[in-house]
């Protein structure tokens, strides 16, 4: 079923649409969204979480469930934006994830503040798939940098749970950039499950791991040894979860 997904993913490069609007689309488009206003001289932290793809309620659980878990460990209540779609719902479309980032991106302090996004879904080894309704496309790495670069955010968090998402990590990880990643580029993650509350990432780095040890690396190291034990207990080829770039996010964060 995994490599099914990933070859049909990897086919929606021969039609895929970038994530960006059309020339004077985001001047259009009504804002609702509302964030907390960030704090002159302290380092506020925004979070972005996104469930990509709809027919499977596990990547709506999780996109919920990791904003949650963020806000509370790192201090960003009343600073997140949860989209997600579901079977009936296209609730995180190209234009929305595009309104979501222009938000922060007009809320934060580019120098001073860090923004985290969080990507849910299905992979392939050029990007993660985005299910929303009818609207069926590849996100991929170049997609997410623009997405970053709405932000407007000069310190950033990338975190991707989904199969081959070590390609964000190999693309966008820098020193301002810290990327964390449920699978190596050339390995699958597991626990996709329709009606799971949890991917086996997302279960291990925000749901054990993160809940006890507030420092993103020190729960990715934690949480890359619950998935490999849980993945080889089960039988299957460990998907070697990544981490890289990000010094200075790191020390921005944990030097409040």
């Amino acid at each position: 079923m995994r490599r099914f997904l990933a070859l049909w993913l990897a086919g929606l490069l021969l039609a895929a649409v970038p994530v960006h609007d059309s020339p004077g689309q985001s001047a259009r488009r009504a804002d609702p969204l509302q964030l907390a206003p960030q704090r002159p001289g302290q380092t506020d932290v925004y979070v972005l979480s996104f469930g990509l793809w709809g027919p499977q309620s596990v990547f709506e659980s999780e996109a919920k469930g990791a904003a949650r878990i963020l806000e509370q460990q790192l201090g960003a209540k009343g600073r997140s934006i949860v989209r997600f779609n579901t079977k009936r719902r296209a609730g995180a479309t190209p234009q929305t994830l595009l309104a979501a980032a222009e938000a922060a991106g007009r809320t934060l302090d580019p120098a001073e503040d860090i923004v985290v996004l969080v990507l849910t879904s299905h992979g392939a080894p050029e990007g993660i798939g985005l299910v929303a309704g009818r609207d069926t496309r590849l996100v991929t790495p170049g997609d997410v940098r623009g997405l970053l670069e709405r932000t407007r955010a000069q310190h950033r968090v990338v975190i991707v749970s989904a199969c081959y998402s070590g390609v964000f990590a190999k693309a966008l990880a820098d020193e301002r950039t810290l990327v964390i990643t449920a699978a190596a580029a050339d390995k699958p993650s597991f626990g996709c499950q329709d009606g799971a509350t949890w991917t086996y990432f997302g279960d291990a780095f925000f749901n054990k791991a993160l809940r006890r040890e507030p420092r993103l690396d020190a729960a990715f190291e934690t949480a890359r040894g619950l998935v490999t034990q849980r993945e080889r207990r089960e039988g299957f080829d460990p998907s070697n979860p990544q981490i890289a770039g990000g010094s200075q996010v790191l020390q921005r964060l944990y030097n409040r």
